[in-house]
């Protein structure tokens, strides 16, 4: 149930040894508020409980997953823990398409990853933390995001996934590896802008080389490249 208490541990998620976290090991929150800190803000502590907590324990989960991801069709995709943090975890822009399209059927999902804030009280000992959306395209008025989610990892760089609207059609935005910390966000104004008006707005010399830079890395390597866009259909 999503009002069950469950205790935030990371007991097998070695991954997560030694990553800093505000939220203290032992203590509880809802089901309900463990998803929405691990769709709305990234927090990996959260992820892992979620995994911990899943029927048959945090193995089980992790075969649900790339069961998941087997019946979507995302022939490109293996995961290996649940928080995003091991590079052993892959994926590419299409199959990730695959994913946003699949997340229509849970409006659960698209209400906890675009909300833009929330206070979450802990018991257990009692305190409270704030948390916000690591999408701050949540928080534009002239966004209109049904599914959000943000990642990073070294190895893939800062990430972006949302369904939202753009010159009035649905749309599904992937970015893998942006150049910086606020690109992929630049990224997907560009992309509005050009849908809506037309105008290409220029990007900066510094990213373009780094595109140009991990194209050339993943030709070599016979990886698929990092963007896609599609109809949310």
């Amino acid at each position: 149930p999503l009002d069950e208490y469950l205790t935030i541990t990371i007991r097998d998620a070695v991954e997560m040894k030694g990553v800093f976290s505000r939220v203290r090991i032992g203590s509880e929150i809802s089901r309900r508020e463990m998803l929405q800190l691990t769709l709305m803000s990234s927090e990996n502590r959260a992820a892992a409980s979620l995994a911990h907590h899943y029927p048959g324990g945090y193995a089980a989960f992790i075969q649900a997953m790339n069961l998941k991801a087997s019946e979507l069709g995302m022939s490109s995709t293996r995961y290996v823990e649940p928080t995003g943090l091991s590079e052993r975890n892959v994926s590419s822009a299409n199959d990730l398409v695959k994913l946003l399209r699949a997340s229509q059927a849970y409006p659960l999902i698209e209400q906890l990853s675009t909300r833009s804030e929330k206070t979450v009280a802990f018991r257990k000992p009692n305190y409270t933390l704030g948390f916000r959306n690591t999408n701050a395209l949540v928080r534009k008025p002239n966004w209109d995001i049904q599914l959000s989610k943000t990642g990073f990892t070294n190895a893939a760089g800062h990430c972006l996934v949302m369904r939202t609207v753009m010159d009035q059609r649905d749309v599904a935005f992937v970015v893998l590896d942006a150049f910086g910390k606020y690109t992929h966000m630049a990224d997907a104004n560009r992309l509005k802008k050009w849908l809506e008006t037309g105008k290409a707005t220029p990007v900066a010399p510094a990213a373009l080389a780094y595109k140009a830079q991990k194209q050339v890395e993943r030709r070599l390597a016979g990886q698929p490249g990092n963007a896609a866009m599609a109809e949310a259909r």
